[in-house]
């Protein structure tokens, strides 16, 4: 068990420098006037720098020879080749292309390393901010403030659980928040929103600067696996709506997540809402 502690921490120092890598590519773009934006078949946006994000991440993570990438620009697998996965990548190479186009600096590149449908490794670099969040089974999770000033990191933790009469930071999105969502804050006797774009919702549970993000919409495997590798490394959980089990990846031929809620641990002041 040490050992494959070991190799993990090792093996995501080798991620965050790929990310890194992929986020520089981003911002080369992100500072031209033209993001050359293409609407795909799902009717989400489409830029340069998701493909120049993806190719830099694709070659890089097959050559650690940890297994096959599956990213959101390559992700047309059939279900009877993935099914035969024990051990993948999972990757978002621009994770909130919304937010991208819009210059407010939301969006992140993801990468997870599943293991049995567990995310075991994950890091999510937001390139504008310069804020690297990263995780491992049985290393812990951190946060470093400032990537390429390569300051040091810091290891994070979720906040207490608040109780019932104390105010609740819950995350929203800024791109997406249903009618479900401000149906289930209403349960809460004070809240404060917190508005995020992207997998740094889940990012602020897992650093203690919110207390509880609910998702009641659509999301793919790629936009959680890696945050949800670090909110669980930090000791919090991703959890499925529904059943209140932990998020398992490649389980079916759909790469659609159901409805999840993501905290510290479970809650009686909403877990039956």
């Amino acid at each position: 068990m040490e050992n494959e502690i070991t190799a993990l921490g090792e093996l995501v120092a080798k991620v965050n420098e790929i990310v890194v890598a992929a986020g520089d590519a981003i911002m080369d773009i992100y500072q031209q006037p033209d993001f050359n934006v293409e609407i795909k078949d799902d009717n989400s946006p489409l830029t340069r720098a998701d493909k120049a994000a993806h190719n830099i991440l694709a070659a890089a993570l097959e050559a650690l020879d940890c297994g096959p990438v599956l990213s959101e620009e390559d992700a047309n697998i059939p279900w009877g080749e993935r099914q035969q996965w024990q051990q993948y990548w999972l990757v978002d190479p621009l994770d909130g292309t919304k937010e991208f186009i819009k210059r407010n600096g939301e969006f992140t590149v993801n990468v997870a390393l599943i293991k049995d449908g567990v995310p075991i490794l994950g890091s999510v670099y937001a390139p504008d901010k310069g804020w690297l969040y990263y995780g491992a089974k049985g290393v812990g999770a951190f946060k470093v403030d400032d990537a390429k000033a390569a300051t040091a990191a810091e290891s994070i933790s979720p906040a207490v659980v608040p109780g019932s009469d104390d105010v609740w930071r819950i995350v929203g999105s800024r791109s997406h928040q249903s009618d479900d969502f401000k149906e289930f804050v209403k349960s809460f006797n004070g809240t404060d929103i917190v508005a995020m774009g992207s997998s740094l919702k889940i990012c602020l549970v897992a650093e203690g600067a919110a207390d509880l993000y609910p998702r009641l919409g659509l999301t793919s495997e790629w936009d959680t696996a890696a945050a949800q590798a670090v909110v669980e490394a930090a000791g919090g959980v991703l959890l499925n709506w529904e059943t209140k089990q932990p998020l398992r990846y490649n389980t079916k031929e759909s790469l659609l997540n159901p409805f999840f809620i993501v905290c510290a641990q479970t809650s009686p002041v909403w877990l039956n809402v």
